[in-house]
């Protein structure tokens, strides 16, 4: 069955993720789209590099060919933000992306971004699920086993022209490289590491840091479809490579993308880790001090509160939404906001695609360290001394669908909570449960919207603390620690 989360419908291959779903979930776009009056606009549809990607996107092709909805199909796998981007500069009103985007290699899914290159929002995929019922009923017919006619094959699709097989990946460098201050960058000669994480991020980041004349060095660059064994997630675990990388070849910094290039992760000079939200802080910083743009920022709810305090200190406001980007970039079209960003590493930037680009942000970083003339490290601490220094603690936890009713039924149905060792100021159930201390802490706990977690987040000016809040709640809910 066809459940959208935050992120997009994700399964994993040969259980959820079949060519039947997505068929399915294709006719379903196909009866929404009719009923609209769009479907004669088209659709944009992308795919990355997981196993069955491509042949995902054929099998939505078959279907939406025959509907008589034209498809363009970007040919070779590409970073999510270049679909996005696609609906946005061309009007659609519907893109796909087959990815899972950094779930584990085992997992793919499809997101649905909507006009203004959006990720679409809970009205629209509860839409889509809506319309997946009269799929169903629809999809019947044209069982190939019951020896009726099959959808129209997909090079006959192409012939037709009903399928146009594109590659629009120079407008978007081209729109990346015209608000980056290349000039800038290439006067600092910068040595950069590259890890797409066995993604698709490499030509993209390649060509955007050549035309600012980088050296550029790659690593875990192949097409492997298990993604080298590891999460394609850019944290501190996964990032051990590119660590010691950097520190190897004196790079002035290690980028590195999740599988589909729409989240970052970042290996300063000193092959330390920057976790996503100094990488957002500081942007936000950048953005402020040094090119002079006004406005506030928006973060979800399990993001650090470093950046409202960048914020309140140029007389500006942050704004807390649920988890999911569909919500960060709603508030910010709404409050005309700088930037956008998770603790997850995902980001996006006033006039920019409405939605996460880990290469947009990678090339934004070099432009800062180009512009301040400062090395990554010094501005991580510049911002450690001028706003504090938090620690963020984050885990995770796996459970039964009984041990998660349990934990819904205490945490979010009758509200109950541990004795915690901080006074409370607030508690929130925007999304899960958060609760606020007088002393600027903060601590959630919410099931994952992508995978079957429960996490719980929390950031203190002490690591001890942030640990001990931690364990509170653990012992709490009976989680195994």
């Amino acid at each position: 069955m066809v459940r959208f989360g935050t992120g997009g419908w994700r399964a994993i291959i040969g259980e959820e993720f079949t060519r039947e779903n997505i068929r399915k979930l294709s006719l379903a776009l196909c009866l929404k789209m009719e009923d609209e009056g769009t479907s004669g606009e088209g659709i944009v549809i992308g795919y990355d590099r997981r196993f069955l990607s491509k042949e995902a996107v054929i099998w939505a092709s078959q279907v939406f060919g025959s509907r008589g909805i034209r498809v363009m199909f970007v040919n070779r796998s590409s970073p999510t933000p270049l679909i996005m981007f696609y609906v946005m500069k061309h009007g659609l009103s519907y893109g796909m992306m087959v990815t899972a985007s950094h779930n584990p290699a085992i997992y793919n899914g499809i997101k649905v971004f909507t006009r203004g290159g959006r990720d679409a929002d809970e009205a629209q995929t509860a839409d889509i699920e809506r319309y997946l019922a009269k799929a169903e009923a629809l999809y019947e017919p044209q069982d190939e086993e019951a020896g009726q006619m099959p959808p129209p094959s997909y090079l006959e699709l192409v012939k037709k022209g009903m399928v146009t097989e594109i590659n629009p990946l120079n407008e978007y460098l081209d729109n990346i490289l015209s608000v980056i201050n290349v000039d800038a960058i290439r006067e600092r000669d910068l040595r950069i590491a590259i890890d797409p994480m066995y993604g698709v991020s490499l030509t993209a980041l390649s060509t955007i840091l050549s035309v600012a004349r980088c050296t550029i060095e790659t690593i875990n660059a192949q097409h492997d479809t298990l993604f080298g064994g590891k999460m394609p997630a850019p944290t501190e675990g996964t990032l051990r490579s590119l660590q010691n990388y950097v520190l190897d070849r004196y790079c002035d910094i290690g980028i590195a993308t999740d599988g589909d290039a729409d989240r970052l992760g970042v290996i300063d000079d000193r092959g330390q880790y920057l976790h996503a939200n100094d990488i957002l802080v500081m942007l936000y910083y950048y953005l402020l001090k040094y090119k002079g743009w006004r406005g506030p920022a928006v973060r979800n709810l399990a993001t650090t509160h470093v950046l409202d305090k960048v914020a309140e200190s140029f007389g500006e406001k942050c704004y807390e939404v649920p988890v999911g980007f569909k919500y960060i970039s709603a508030k910010m079209q709404e409050t005309g906001a700088v930037i956008g960003g998770e603790s997850s590493g995902g980001l996006t930037v006033r006039g920019h695609i409405h939605g996460k680009d880990g290469i947009y942000a990678a090339a934004l970083l070099v432009e800062m360290m180009a512009v301040s003339k400062k090395k990554l490290s010094e501005i991580a601490e510049d911002i450690r001394n001028t706003y504090g220094r938090t620690h963020m603690e984050e885990r995770d936890y796996r459970f039964t669908p009984e041990e998660k009713e349990t934990i819904r039924q205490v945490l979010l149905e009758r509200r109950e909570l541990p004795k915690l060792p901080f006074p409370v100021q607030k508690i929130s159930y925007l999304d899960g449960c958060k609760v606020y201390f007088e002393n600027g802490g903060w601590v959630s706990a919410r099931f994952s919207g992508t995978e079957p977690l429960l996490r719980i987040f929390c950031e203190m000016e002490q690591a001890s603390d942030a640990v001990r809040v931690c364990t509170v709640f653990e012992d709490f809910l009976g989680l195994p620690s």
